[in-house]
């Protein structure tokens, strides 16, 4: 830390208590100047040698008869004064960076100028400022945190406006020119000094970050602190990442970690100051400069401490460029009065709608290659993956919510265009949950419910899992069943053809080959089902293969529930009357499952009348 002494005398200026200061002399003190609740015994000569403030004073006291002098309003207080009143009687005074603002301050309003004395105390305070403060990294700062106190005096003397030029200034010096014994905070261990005067110039650069002076200024009170940054970001030298880092690093240092503290009277008040300057000076480059993570955390405190719109809408805006790349357990972000939802799914949806906006506006949902480029595309779609992912993880978790509505699950499901889903799996675990935790659903909303999922795009796993499901429409349940036993017939026929690796056999293809066979349901069902008697046959002539894949069959339809049993007895016993009546049906009556015969399959070809509905 920078000093300068000023003065040669030894201090003679005595305390009598804590409110009574005199200089020791054999003359008598004829002024007595009271600042703040300290009384000052002096002299007056040596006073109205350097001070022009203090002769008029004192004219005016002697033309009514007084000794004493008031100074209420005085910069600094007593400990200011005491600085201003040794320099006049030429006692050693000793100026740092925690008194020198109050000693300029004071100066200023004594009017202790060139134009009373020549070297006075302001010509040698600002002398100080500028060859010795200003130059240091950490005494500039202290002087910035000390200025706050002397307002407006500090702000009218420029002194905090010279601090804040002199630090961001100093923040994008180059980092080979810095160690860490130069910064604020972060001290230099004698044993990393000695590695340090052996290290090479490149050795120093990666030694020491870009980001070295984030923690520096996380001390500063958050007005000071914007104007900083502010001024950082003025100069167009600092990165985005560095930025984000600093706004990060603030955020941490002050935002309380537990919700009560959060919400509690003067924390809810600084923290939504805080919360609403980070989001000013996020840098503008699409969120580049700040995770997904810190900014939606960012975000439920802002909900919480309840920040104004602009600020709100503005760190969803940056949220959106980067919400692929978020986790759930940020997104489960609590819900404020008056919403009755354990979550603020509101919220989440004006993310997702922003999230499309955002795509449609800049390269719109169908992404050409041609025109973007391939590696754009790519990540486009990745992206696209990633946020249905993110969904069906939240709509798994807000599925437990008993108060969550029923339009608010399917509105949020399908926020989401349908190739960010490739698979069901996700999306049938959150309604399955929701089903469990709302078992009051009417037969029309676990229709809706489920009318969101594609059971063509379920894993086996999940397909084994709905089929013995107890929570599912009986409707749902056939179409599982149904799909599953198309699946495995193209997964049998392909093993029946080929000993050698065909790559339509690929889990992937497989799904193709179903989807294709599906797009082709302008069949008729009844077609279908001989089909899988056919390839049935087929697959108990195929030897040690088919023996095999018989007893896997076998096994797995005695894991399903006598619900799921039934269903699967019946599409068999239909499969067989459709093989009896194959022959003798001409080609309108087995173009629709109509044609069959009513009686003992009357039920059975109603269910199947609506399940081929529901395919088409």
């Amino acid at each position: 830390m920078k000093f300068m002494k000023l003065g040669s005398k030894p201090d003679a200026l005595q305390a009598d208590g804590n409110s009574i200061r005199y200089v020791s002399s054999e003359l008598a003190t004829d002024v007595t100047v009271t600042v703040g609740d300290v009384t000052f015994h002096l002299h007056k000569f040596p006073l109205l040698s350097k001070s022009n403030q203090l002769q008029k004073l004192v004219s005016k006291a002697n033309e009514e008869s007084s000794d004493d002098i008031y100074l209420d309003d005085f910069p600094g207080g007593p400990k200011a004064f005491e600085i201003c009143a040794k320099f006049c009687y030429g006692m050693t005074v000793t100026l740092n960076a925690y008194n020198v603002v109050a000693a300029r301050c004071a100066a200023e309003y004594l009017e202790m100028t060139e134009d009373v004395d020549r070297g006075n105390l302001v010509l040698k305070i600002e002398v100080f400022l500028n060859s010795s403060i200003f130059r240091c990294w950490k005494d500039s700062i202290i002087v910035l945190q000390t200025s706050k106190s002397l307002l407006p005096w500090s702000e009218d003397l420029k002194i905090i406006g010279r601090c804040i030029d002199s630090i961001a200034s100093k923040t994008s010096v180059d980092p080979a020119y810095i160690t860490w014994s130069y910064t604020y905070n972060r001290k230099l261990a004698e044993p990393d000094k000695i590695v340090e005067d052996k290290m090479t110039f490149l050795e120093k650069i990666e030694s020491v970050p870009k980001d070295w002076w984030v923690e520096d200024i996380c001390e500063l009170d958050i007005d000071l602190y914007k104007r900083v940054m502010v001024a950082v970001k003025s100069k167009g030298r600092m990165d985005g990442l560095v930025i984000g880092e600093a706004l990060k690093t603030y955020a941490l240092r002050w935002i309380p970690d537990s919700v009560d503290t959060l919400v509690s009277g003067a924390n809810a008040s600084r923290t939504k100051s805080v919360v609403e300057t980070i989001v000013c000076l996020l840098p503008y480059d699409n969120g580049i400069g700040c995770s997904c993570s810190f900014l939606l955390k960012l975000l439920r405190v802002a909900v919480l401490v309840s920040a104004n719109e602009s600020s709100t809408k503005e760190l969803m805006k940056s949220i959106s460029f980067k919400l692929h790349e978020a986790c759930v357990k940020d997104l489960l972000i609590p819900a404020r009065s008056p919403q009755t939802t354990k979550y603020d799914v509101h919220l989440v949806q004006g993310l997702l709608n922003q999230y499309m906006n955002d795509k449609k506006g800049s390269r719109g949902m169908e992404v050409v290659e041609e025109k973007h480029g391939e590696d754009e595309y790519i990540l486009a779609r990745r992206s696209s993956l990633n946020v249905g992912k993110l969904v069906d993880g939240y709509l798994g978790e807000i599925a437990h919510d008993p108060d969550l509505g029923l339009s608010s699950f399917v509105d949020l499901s399908q926020s989401i265009p349908g190739f960010a889903r490739p698979d069901h799996d996700g999306l049938y675990r959150a309604i399955d949950i929701y089903l469990k935790e709302h078992p009051e659903l009417t037969k029309a909303e676990r229709k809706k419910l489920c009318g969101l999922m594609d059971v063509r795009k379920l894993t086996a796993d999940a397909s084994m899992h709905a089929a013995q499901n107890e929570f599912l429409p009986l409707r749902v349940v056939v179409q599982v069943l149904f799909f599953d036993q198309v699946r495995s017939s193209i997964s049998f026929q392909s093993l029946g053809h080929s000993s050698t690796y065909d790559p339509s056999s690929s889990p992937m293809n497989r799904d193709e080959g179903c989807k294709k066979t599906m797009e082709d349901s302008c069949q008729p069902l009844n077609n279908q089902m001989s089909h899988l008697r056919i390839k049935d046959e087929e697959l108990h002539k195929n030897g040690k293969l088919g023996k095999k894949n018989g007893k896997n069959s076998k096994s797995g339809l005695q894991l399903l529930p006598s619900r799921s049993r039934r269903i699967f007895d019946k599409l068999w016993s239909v499969r067989k009357v459709l093989g009896e009546h194959r022959s003798s049906d001409t080609s309108g009556s087995s173009s629709s499952p109509t044609s069959l015969g009513h009686g003992d399959t009357k039920s059975c070809s109603l269910s199947l009348r609506h399940q081929r509905h529901s395919i088409s």
